[in-house]
């Protein structure tokens, strides 16, 4: 049997905690690493029992989940953590900065039991978990904030097929309704992810959809 993918739960509510830790802890392929309940607790549990997965709250004390994403899996840390960011708020402007802080998707805190364990088991494989509905809606809504950061969008280093298949990934499609829009393959549009990835070195679709709207892409 392979190795349970290792679980932090950090989260400012016991009760909450503790309902995510009996869920985790139910499955033969998940165990809890830890548990926190605050954002400074995390960073410090999480650099010492090197979880697998980091299970995180936005809205916490003493330090945000935004900022310790940041310091656990932001641009140059020297060994990143995967982050899963929990909400309260689907449009919760927080959950932006933390995936702009290198948080590998989120989830919100009403999700069914079996959305969370998928949420957790993509995570850790190093995919990223978004929402398409949540995503167009929450990175839509903060779009005029994003997007003067980057160049022009005609300095991309992108064939114009893979700019096409940016803007879709950008709007929240997933690869099967990216491959039904063009009236490709889903092996095809999976060769143009990836080449998006390596040719913008971005990590995943979470910095994919930030990189997209930071250049003016997408409206």
């Amino acid at each position: 049997m392979s190795t349970p993918i290792r679980v932090l739960i950090c989260d400012d509510q016991a009760m909450i905690r503790a309902g995510l830790a009996t869920i985790v802890d139910a499955q033969p392929d998940l165990e809890v690493a830890g548990e926190c309940g605050d954002g400074q607790a995390a960073v410090d549990l999480a650099r010492a029992v090197r979880p697998d997965v980091v299970v995180m709250d936005v809205r916490m004390p003493v330090m945000d989940g935004i900022e310790a994403t940041r310091l656990l899996a932001g641009a140059g840390v020297e060994h990143p953590v995967k982050v899963l960011v929990v909400t309260t708020f689907n449009l919760d402007e927080y959950v932006y900065e933390a995936l702009r802080a290198g948080a590998s998707g989120f989830l919100l805190k009403d999700a069914p039991p079996d959305r969370l364990l998928h949420g957790i088991r993509t995570v850790a494989m190093g995919a990223a978990l978004l929402d398409p509905d949540v995503t167009r809606r929450l990175v839509g809504r903060y779009a005029a904030r994003i997007r003067p950061a980057g160049g022009p969008a005609g300095n991309l280093p992108l064939t114009p097929r893979e700019t096409e298949v940016l803007r879709l990934i950008a709007d929240g499609l997933s690869n099967g309704e990216i491959a039904a829009a063009l009236v490709i393959s889903p092996e095809t549009v999976k060769t143009f992810v990836s080449r998006i990835l390596t040719k913008l070195d971005l990590r995943d679709r979470v910095q994919a959809v930030v990189f997209a709207y930071r250049h003016g892409l997408v409206t």
